[in-house]
């Protein structure tokens, strides 16, 4: 079957050439659509790919070992104005976008990747948008330094999903705009998990408010977002349960728990979410923003028994936008500290009738908060497949180190004509509850300790990537990977990227 892929990825390259001709001899049509190509030279060592080099990549990965590939990518962005008057900020009532990318890997096996395909219309504040596409939930400093959000952190492929949602703060016309506002409401498509004979879904919602009027220089955040698998109840619960679709929707629209005949009570599906707030200050030379999620998974928050746990992060912005200065300039720079070790599963926490979080496993979905293979959230959260054989789990979890400590830099900046950014990070692991020497809890009762003890181990991993702008719409870059450590296997990863836009 080996002999189809090339015939596949020339294929795919004569199409999005074809394609460009088409852009470029349609100009009138499709002046807006933005295209390029990528490729990317990629060796790594230990038979894996770097944490660093695959985590928060939307997908995106190369293959272990010496692998090439071909990225396509198209977009079309919204118009920032109007098209009767250019100078005026003021953005056009309706618009429309459009994103396409496509990744094929070759090398000691070869596969295609649909990283993100969707089309989308913004009427006034609010937006539509249908398929898959690169996005996160969460408030923090910054999307792409950040060591990843609890709920989504662009870890996985996107889920496809229908989407309604206010994507940016919407300042609310009134007390002189001292609040805004943006927010989801999203309904997405897993398919058949393991073991079902029906589809599942992805409920997802959030709502943000932002505090300040646009002169101020100080601004507060706060707000929350809820994620839900839901829809094979009938194959966990059989005839019992007796709820149809939309009833079922409700219940996990509201977060409410549901009894029937022979159903414990319980609420419905996977739920995770988290509770985040934030503080930005815009001083005149850079800007900056402190930052914390309190993470939900099932229902200790509401007692705060679990609120030990949480990413805190603070980010510092430079204001200086003086493209011309040679040198050294920096951009950005975060540091976060991430801590999952107490779920309130202490035999001193604070009672609550779901026990321990165990963050990301689920006695239902087997696969836990996971989109093929990865972790949706956070990836310091280490599954089974991603951790060094040998190590203690219990059969039932796939994800087998949700306990951990981790301290986590960011950076990003210039030298000259080039721009990079690095991700340093430590951890200290300590396996789950079920492999710790207090044994998972549920209200009052604890399960006997277990006999397999996660050995806490510690982990470094670090990331370096550069990208520097030619001529005639050419830009070069590299990325270089490293991890030292007990719970990943150690391995090095560099890469070379040449990227031609049209």
């Amino acid at each position: 079957m080996n002999f189809i892929y090339p015939i596949i990825r020339s294929l795919v390259l004569f199409l999005f050439i074809t394609f460009t001709v088409v852009v470029k001899t349609n100009a009138q049509i499709f002046d807006k659509i933005q295209t390029e190509a990528e490729l990317q030279a990629t060796g790594t060592t230990g038979d894996v790919v770097p944490f660093w080099m695959r985590s928060n990549q939307y997908g995106s990965v190369p293959l272990e070992g010496v692998s090439g590939s071909l990225i396509l990518r198209a977009y079309k962005p919204y118009s920032q104005y109007l098209q009767t008057d250019s100078n005026s900020n003021r953005k056009k009532l309706v618009d429309w976008g459009m994103g396409f990318e496509g990744r094929g890997n070759a090398g000691n096996k070869s596969n295609l990747t649909l990283i993100e395909a969707y089309a989308k219309l913004r009427v006034g504040v609010f937006q539509l948008k249908a398929g898959r596409s690169k996005d996160v939930m969460g408030l923090n400093g910054d999307t792409s330094l950040s060591s990843g959000n609890f709920t989504m952190s662009g870890n996985a492929l996107g889920i496809p999903k229908l989407e309604i949602s206010i994507p940016n703060y919407y300042t609310i016309p009134v007390f002189q705009g001292l609040f805004s506002i943006k927010g989801n409401f999203a309904h997405g498509l897993l398919g058949k998990i393991k073991g079902s004979t029906e589809s599942s879904y992805l409920h997802q919602k959030s709502l943000y408010m932002r505090i300040g009027k646009p002169d101020w220089k100080l601004k507060l955040y706060g707000g929350f977002n809820h994620q839900t698998f839901w829809g094979n109840e009938k194959d966990l619960y059989g005839a019992d349960f007796d709820l149809s679709k939309f009833e079922t929707l409700y219940y996990v629209f509201l977060g409410k728990t549901y009894k029937g005949k022979g159903v414990g009570r319980s609420k419905i599906g996977n739920q995770i979410g988290s509770l985040d707030l934030g503080a930005e200050y815009n001083f005149e030379k850079f800007k900056i923003m402190i930052y914390r999620q309190n993470f939900y998974d099932v229902g200790a928050l509401a007692k705060l028994a679990n609120i030990a746990d949480g990413l805190n992060g603070v980010s510092i912005e430079n204001n200086d936008k003086n493209t011309k200065i040679s040198g050294f300039k920096w951009k950005k720079a975060l540091f976060e500290f991430f801590y999952s070790k107490d779920q309130a599963g202490y035999p001193w926490s604070k009672k609550t009738k779901s026990g321990d979080e165990d963050y990301y496993n689920n006695a239902f979905y087997r696969n836990g908060w996971s989109y093929f293979g990865p972790g949706i959230g956070n990836p310091l959260i280490t599954p089974a497949s991603d951790a060094r054989e040998g190590q203690a789990s219990k059969k039932a979890d796939y994800f087998i180190n949700n306990r951990v400590v981790a301290v986590h830099l960011g950076f990003e900046g210039e030298i000259d004509t080039w721009t990079f950014a690095t991700k340093i990070t430590h951890s200290w692991n300590y396996g789950t509850f079920g492999t710790s020497i207090y044994g998972n809890t549920t209200g009052n009762n604890s399960s006997p300790r277990s006999n397999n003890i996660f050995i806490p181990v510690q982990q470094f991993s670090v990331y370096l990537e550069g990208l520097k702008a030619l001529k005639n719409n050419y830009r070069i870059g590299f990325a270089t990977a490293l991890d030292q450590g007990k719970l990943l296997n150690n391995s090095f990863g560099a890469s070379l990227r040449l990227i031609k836009g049209f």
